[in-house]
């Protein structure tokens, strides 16, 4: 069989991908993950960025440097759940199969599509598929390698987060949530469950989206063949930033509120608040170790 016969071949079995970014002053660090994303091995995909009314001259340098991409350009900012949602449905009338929403302030290794893609592939129970993200200063440290959710400490975690990659958590297995950061989400799932709940500020819309996936009977998988670096809340100042701490507070409470039972009251509202400060300092205690 001659390259091409071989090539269109491959296509035939490759689901049409729409790849989702969200852009929102964010310039460069857009410009990067689109240099990693036009570098992967997977063919059969199309991205899409939408730009929320950024004013740094992002539309005009993404249209020169990557010409082939489509942008959709937002007359004001939807924030993350309602910049997605713009991406995915027009995804999803020009026919994707599958749907990646990605971060733009993330780079990504050339094959990590094509592990996802043949993860959701193997199991039609499977409605959503993350990789391991790693730290994109600390290329080895992991960010995710899976998400947990507690309805008791009002707690949503990643597993394995600053830890050394040494393997621990090169296994596939079942997750409670995805992050948003990077997923991939089968079409039929979408239209099933619906799309990011936009009410949710900023933060938490992940898990939402997430826990109604797996209410409606789809397993959300983890799947570490492929990798991701994150360049941590770049649109949000910082890591630890006042305007991410407040923003994930009041949507962490929103969702807990929506999906706690009665009995979870006694305990999260103040739980969550113990939690996520011990997490904050184990975070800066890290950093001071680094």
């Amino acid at each position: 069989m001659d390259p091409k016969s071989i090539e269109i071949t491959r296509l035939v079995h490759e689901p049409r991908v729409f790849i989702v970014l969200v852009n929102w002053n964010g310039k460069d660090v857009t410009l990067e993950c689109l240099d990693s994303l036009y570098k992967v091995t997977y063919r059969n995909f199309r991205i899409v960025v939408v730009d929320n009314a950024s004013t740094d001259g992002s539309v005009a340098a993404l249209k020169n440097a990557f010409p082939e991409t489509l942008i959709l350009e937002m007359r004001e900012n939807l924030r993350f759940a309602g910049g997605n949602n713009a991406g995915m449905r027009y995804a999803l009338a020009e026919g994707a199969e599958l749907l990646l929403l990605l971060n733009n302030d993330t780079t990504v290794d050339k094959d990590f599509m094509s592990h996802l893609v043949d993860r959701m592939k193997s199991d039609m129970n499977i409605g959503m598929v993350s990789p391991k993200i790693y730290y994109y200063d600390d290329p080895n440290r992991i960010w995710f390698a899976g998400g947990k959710i507690s309805l008791w400490t009002g707690t949503m975690s990643h597993i394995g987060i600053r830890e050394i990659d040494h393997g621990q958590y090169d296994h596939v297995r079942e997750i409670d949530y995805a992050t948003g950061c990077c997923v991939l989400v089968r079409r039929t799932v979408a239209e099933k469950v619906g799309l990011f709940d936009e009410s949710f500020h900023i933060y938490t819309e992940d898990a939402d989206w997430s826990l109604r996936v797996r209410r409606a009977g789809y397993a959300i998988v983890y799947e570490p063949g492929a990798t991701v670096w994150h360049k941590l809340s770049v649109s949000a100042g910082g890591h630890l930033s006042w305007y991410k701490l407040k923003n994930k507070y009041f949507s962490n409470l929103r969702f807990f509120s929506r999906y706690a039972a009665w009995y979870h009251w006694f305990v999260f509202p103040w739980a969550s608040v113990v939690v996520n400060g011990v997490a904050a300092l184990r975070y800066l205690a890290t950093k001071r170790n680094d």
